[in-house]
């Protein structure tokens, strides 16, 4: 089966010219480096990293935007840069800041605008259009003007237009910038759901951990222009950051002198009846650290939870990583 994104040694140079008095000097910024990986058709990926890292040159790659200095690229079994009209059919691509709707028109007008461009059969677009409205739920500001729309309706008016002329991958560049919690999780929850409902290949950048942790199941990490982790969301939390989060609400105030004494077990936050603490699993199992917990007063409720992604990217920065690749479980390479 041809994957539905794949680079091999893809690299991306530019050239800066500075001025220095009467003479301008030319120096070489590499943005994208000698970046092999492919996605499986219906995966969700998530290609993060630092600002400068190469996230968004390489999406322009292979939406057809830019040339590569070198190296190959194929998605859905197109050369985005040579083939680029074709491609343009059988992808879909929202980028958070750059409207594909038009600014004084409602919606509505640039889905039949963009059926125009992708010369789609009436009766599909139709059909096509009104399970993206019902789905999207846009029926309440389909008539309204862009300029008028707040930013979470916008977003998912945008997403709704890109998938219109039903697209087998999706790339999307910061799609939650700027939205509200609520709308945030509402965009998540669509994009997973095409994601799982309709097989979608989703290629997702973004900053906000929460969009990595509810979209997607695997994540790319890119540094410097170089991949420096490749492997499941899951598998990256638990490789790099061996801490779980434990919220305990109690029925009366607690004892704390023995949690408080436990190797790996910090208090992050205490009040009268809650305390939330960090265990780092490697000095002190979670199941000792409960057992002290029910020994410390009579509990109402305990949760527990992986920490938040922010702390693992964070964590991985930290590092130092330079060339690092984790596959799958195989191990890493070079810390």
């Amino acid at each position: 089966m041809i994957p539905a994104v794949e680079l091999k040694n893809l690299k991306k140079e530019f050239v800066v010219l500075k001025r220095k008095g009467l003479w301008r000097e030319k120096s070489t910024v590499v943005a994208v480096d000698d970046v092999t990986f492919s996605v499986g058709k219906g995966d969700s990926v998530a290609f993060i990293g630092p600002n400068g890292a190469g996230k968004s040159t390489t999406i322009k790659m292979l939406t057809g935007i830019l040339h590569p200095t070198a190296g190959s690229a194929s998605v859905l079994g197109f050369c985005p840069w040579k083939e680029r009209s074709q491609l343009a059919r059988q992808i879909g691509a929202v980028f958070g800041q750059r409207s594909q709707l038009w600014y004084h028109l409602p919606p509505k007008d640039t889905f039949e605008l963009l059926a125009r461009i992708y010369n789609l059969d009436l009766r599909d677009f139709t059909k096509r259009r009104d399970m993206l409205i019902e789905r999207f739920a846009l029926s309440a500001f389909l008539s309204t003007p862009v300029r008028k729309l707040s930013l979470g309706q916008r977003m998912r008016a945008e997403v709704a237009a890109s998938l219109l002329h039903k697209p087998e991958a999706l790339f999307l560049d910061e799609p939650t910038i700027g939205l509200d919690v609520v709308a945030r999780q509402e965009l998540r929850d669509l994009i997973r759901e095409w994601n799982r409902d309709e097989g979608l290949t989703v290629f997702l950048t973004s900053h906000d951990a929460g969009d990595i942790e509810h979209v997607a199941k695997r994540v790319i990490v890119i540094n410097h222009g170089r991949v420096v982790i490749d492997n499941q969301v899951s598998v990256m939390k638990r490789s790099f950051l061996g801490t779980k989060i434990i919220h305990i609400k109690f029925h009366e105030e607690p004892s704390l002198t023995s949690l408080e004494e436990m190797h790996g077990v910090s208090v992050a936050h205490a009040s009268a009846y809650i305390l939330k603490l960090e265990v780092d699993t490697e000095k002190t199992a979670i199941e000792k650290t409960i057992h002290a917990v029910l020994a410390a007063g009579p509990v109402a409720d305990i949760t527990i939870e992986d920490p938040p992604l922010e702390k693992v990217i964070s964590h991985i920065y930290a590092q130092g990583l330079q060339t690092t690749n984790l596959d799958q479980g195989r191990g890493i390479s070079e810390i």
